[in-house]
């Protein structure tokens, strides 16, 4: 009798803030156990299906104890699957894709991770364990389509934010420069649509306050 084979089934996050810089970066972990012991990958782990009702719940699960991060937005990307993904056997993986701002990240190291460390996703400084390299282009992918459908990354800011910082997480995202006054123009197809205006919010720098906005009810990435 043929024995029968039973793959591993598993959810990754790759996950993106922006720094101080207002640079884009990915949350990597350190593994602590085998496979790919003290190697750096995505946070992921196994499906328990006697306490995840959905792949999402893994996901939302793994982040916790982890990295001890709770109530993430999380947004499917795709499936990866194979026979030599992973060196316990055949095995599958729903990647997800989740934003935050950075000052709203507290990762540490918890649950069979050593380190936790924010790496640029356009030319990582470390090898990252199994298949999630492409996982990372992957979710690039999806979160710069997105941008470039004209969706708004609002997630990666502050619940108040300038247009000027709107602009600079639009750029990160897309690896590029932009045109204020063409970005503004295509913001007013959004406003009050996807965000609105916090009347009597501003913020003060070096040159002349700048109008707050916020996210409204209706927005959705």
């Amino acid at each position: 009798m043929s024995k029968q084979l039973f793959p591993l089934v598993m959810a990754d996050v790759a996950l993106f803030c922006l720094d101080e810089e207002q640079r884009l970066r990915l949350l990597v972990t350190q593994r602590a156990l085998a496979p790919a012991q003290g190697n750096w990958a995505l946070p992921g782990g196994l499906l328990k299906p006697s306490q995840d009702s959905s792949m999402e719940d893994t996901a939302r699960r793994v982040l916790r104890e982890k990295v001890g991060l709770d109530a993430v937005p999380l947004e499917q990307v795709r499936v990866f699957s194979g026979d030599r993904r992973d060196e316990r056997g055949w095995s599958l993986s729903v990647l997800y894709l989740a934003l935050l701002p950075k000052d709203q990240v507290p990762a540490v190291a918890m649950h069979k991770t050593d380190a936790v460390a924010w790496i640029d996703p356009n030319s990582p400084d470390v090898e990252l364990a199994f298949d999630h390299a492409s996982m990372v282009q992957a979710a690039l992918q999806a979160l710069r389509a997105k941008v470039r459908d004209r969706k708004l990354p609002l997630h990666l800011l502050s619940p108040l934010f300038t247009l000027t910082e709107l602009q600079r997480a639009c750029e990160a995202v897309l690896d590029t420069t932009m045109d204020k006054a063409a970005f503004r123009r295509r913001l007013k197809e959004r406003e009050g649509i996807d965000f609105e205006a916090v009347e009597g919010e501003e913020k003060r720098g070096r040159q002349r306050p700048a109008q707050c906005y916020r996210a409204t009810q209706e927005f959705y990435f």
